[in-house]
């Protein structure tokens, strides 16, 4: 077994683990509590909910990792296929505290409402939570009403939701199916009420029950805020995917009736990426692992563009399961002018026809120093951005290795709104390496030592600098950072084919439209 193959296996087995502390919820007493109650985990909920046999995308499964919630940040979001539609489906998950919405929740129920519109996507939400983690009410509060402004723009923009409430939805929770297009609440379960009668007593006076005051036979018959009563909870799945099935939903695109699996076995995926990202790796390797073997695209996985100039970053045409793409991909890490001046013309052509672009990053950013400066790198980078930041075509972007300073923005970072972001394990991403940064860091305090006329005490700042180089190398890691909700989930490289699959179908909900027009290019 190869060196790079053992890092990787390790790398992937840690992934594991921390993807089975999201599974793993509120923890084995919470979930024998709930299930006691004759209840459904979320994930439960949707297997039940998702055609059988189908995958479910799930997003942004390490939320909140590293932060002082539980990994996961209690909801649980992805994509999913019901009746045959693509829906994005939230999940509350109850073992958390109750399913209480922290901060991490709102950031990762953003995210999915944000692929919700910008894919055109029906939106299924499972609700179960006591509303707002009420020590963080500070960070949630204020931001958090975008969740409801977004429930009714989706309805506007004529891409239903529909809200499947099988426990409490309380507090500023109750809007979630008070705005929903449709709403199914399950036979004793199911509470929805603004205040329940501990605060309904201390505000009015007034003597109350949940039943009476917010139970679903009640919303059933009374206020009519219940459009259907389930019996329990896999009637109320069955009477969603009913409402699914009437949505009369069709897609833009027609799906590709053929492709061809890869020349290539995927497995070798393991092996390409350095344990070292100085090391360079040809990208190539990879195309060839995820993209459609040449049996589907007449002799030819890859059509290159552009591939005797600008040659550290690799660009061209291909398919991946029947739809074309353009990729971009880099090569030998840094970006030049040459590779800026590339892409450009490339992203322009992409916008020409019509083609979603993927970038597959592996780049430490654009070349620095007197000649490149003078060569006109800033001016040519600008460009590149500009060209990315305008287009119009869908964006995918996959973080392989290295992912540095405005060579992350130029590559289509999460600044830059792609329509999906994935990391691998390998992946790191900062304004530049931990031992780069360090060292500047080095560079200005002997600077400014200097200035002032002190002597700069080198031995000392090791200490520092060590310091300084581990914290960054903890935070460029791709744990953090999807933690951060920077990225859409940290994922095996074997699975980069199917996952990409899954959006490129996700994305044909809306039609791709390419631009003409862009910023001004400075020549």
């Amino acid at each position: 077994m190869s060196d790079n193959r053992t890092a990787m296996l390790e790398k992937l087995a840690d992934l594991d683990a921390e993807h089975a502390k999201a599974v793993a919820g509120g923890g084995e007493r919470s979930i024998a509590r709930h299930h006691g109650r004759g209840k459904l985990l979320p994930r439960e909920r949707i297997e039940l909910l998702v055609d059988e046999g189908s995958a479910f995308l799930e997003l942004s499964p390490l939320a909140g990792w590293g932060s002082d919630f539980t990994v996961g940040a209690s909801v649980v979001t992805g994509i999913g296929v019901i009746e045959g539609v693509e829906c994005m489906i939230t999940a509350n998950d109850p073992t958390v505290k109750g399913g209480a919405s922290n901060p991490w929740t709102v950031k990762k129920i953003f995210r999915a409402s944000q692929i919700a519109e910008e894919n055109g996507l029906p939106t299924v939400s499972l609700v179960e939570s006591g509303g707002a983690d009420l020590p963080t009410q500070k960070e949630i509060f204020i931001p958090g009403g975008k969740l409801f402004r977004d429930i009714t723009r989706a309805s506007a923009r004529k891409e239903p939701t529909v809200a499947l409430v099988f426990g409490n939805s309380t507090a500023g929770g109750a809007y979630v199916p008070g705005m929903s297009d449709y709403t199914v609440m399950v036979k004793e379960q199911a509470k929805v009420f603004l205040g329940g009668p501990p605060l309904v007593k201390m505000a009015t006076g007034e003597e109350s029950d949940d039943e009476s005051l917010g139970g679903a036979e009640m919303h059933a018959r009374t206020s009519g805020l219940a459009d259907y009563l389930a019996e329990d909870e896999h009637d109320a799945i069955r009477i969603g995917r009913r409402i699914v099935a009437r949505l009369n939903w069709r897609k833009a695109t027609a799906a590709p009736t053929s492709w061809a699996e890869p020349d290539e076995d995927p497995e070798g995926l393991l092996e390409l990426i350095p344990s070292d990202l100085k090391e360079p790796f040809d990208p190539r390797e990879v195309i060839r692992r995820v993209c459609d073997g040449v049996s589907a695209t007449n002799g030819v996985v890859f059509d290159e563009f552009k591939p005797l100039y600008g040659t550290s970053l690799v660009t061209g045409w291909a398919r991946l399961h029947g739809r074309p793409i353009g990729i971009l991909a880099n090569a030998q890490g840094v970006l030049f002018s040459a590779e800026a001046q590339k892409a450009t013309q490339f992203v322009q052509l992409a916008n020409q026809t019509d083609t979603p672009l993927l970038f597959l990053h592996n780049t430490t950013g654009y070349m620095v120093g007197k000649d490149y400066e003078q060569g006109g790198i800033i001016k040519h980078g600008a460009m590149m951005i500009n060209a990315i930041s305008n287009s119009t075509v869908p964006h995918l972007s996959v973080i392989m290795g290295a992912s540095y300073g405005a060579g992350n923005y130029g590559m289509n970072g999460r600044a830059f709104d792609p329509r999906f972001l994935f990391t691998w394990p390998s992946a790191k991403s900062a304004v530049m390496g931990p031992a780069q940064l360090a060292g500047v860091l080095e560079i200005v305090a002997q600077q400014s030592a200097e200035s002032k006329g002190q002597p700069f005490d080198a031995e000392g700042f090791q200490g520092v600098k060590a310091m300084i180089e581990a914290s960054v190398e903890e935070q460029s890691l791709p744990h953090f950072l999807s933690g951060m909700v920077y990225d859409d989930g940290v994922i095996d490289p074997r699975d980069t084919r199917t996952i990409l699959g899954i959006c490129l179908s996700v994305i044909e909900n809306q039609p791709v439209v390419g631009t003409d027009r862009f910023g001004v290019f400075r020549p």
